[in-house]
């Protein structure tokens, strides 16, 4: 059960997307989502800084080094992982999640995390845009609300 989204104006702050390339045109789909929400909520164009890295694998480590410029008031980490054959998806999402996760806890910032974990390309698709909704947008408005959060702590 999920409980009404609260209207945030998100005036004044400032969003990282990391978003990786691979499997690029899921990814494009949860970037467009993600700006789409940023910006509803009021975020300007010109504070979305949209960084690209290769993979999932590589999500957590960009994540860590633009939570450390201290220009961010969240970020949100973009990707799709889509299973294979062999064990190699249990592990890029295992530590793709788990670095995430990390990084919030280390620093204290807002991470949305939509980054995708299907088990083909159909599911992908459902979740970047199609009937199951766009989590790129679900994972920027979460970021949104914890940024909020977060900033009300500390003034």
């Amino acid at each position: 059960m999920h409980d009404e989204k609260t209207a945030l104006d998100a005036a004044g702050f400032r969003f990282g997307l990391v978003a990786a390339r691979f499997n690029g045109s899921i990814v494009e789909r949860l970037i467009a989502g993600a700006r789409e929400a940023l910006l509803q909520n009021g975020v300007l164009e010109e504070h979305v800084e949209l960084v690209r890295v290769p993979g999932a694998w590589e999500v957590p480590a960009a994540l860590d080094a633009l939570a450390d410029t201290g220009r961010f008031d969240g970020l949100v980490a973009l990707g799709a992982v889509i299973r294979g054959e062999t064990p190699h998806f249990d592990y890029i999402c295992n530590e793709c999640a788990a670095g995430c996760a990390r990084v919030t806890a280390r620093t204290g910032l807002a991470v949305g995390f939509g980054v995708l974990t299907c088990d083909d390309a159909e599911q992908a698709a459902a979740r970047a845009g199609g009937r199951a909704g766009n989590k790129g947008q679900e994972a920027a408005e979460a970021a949104l609300e914890m940024a909020h959060l977060l900033r009300s702590w500390k003034s």
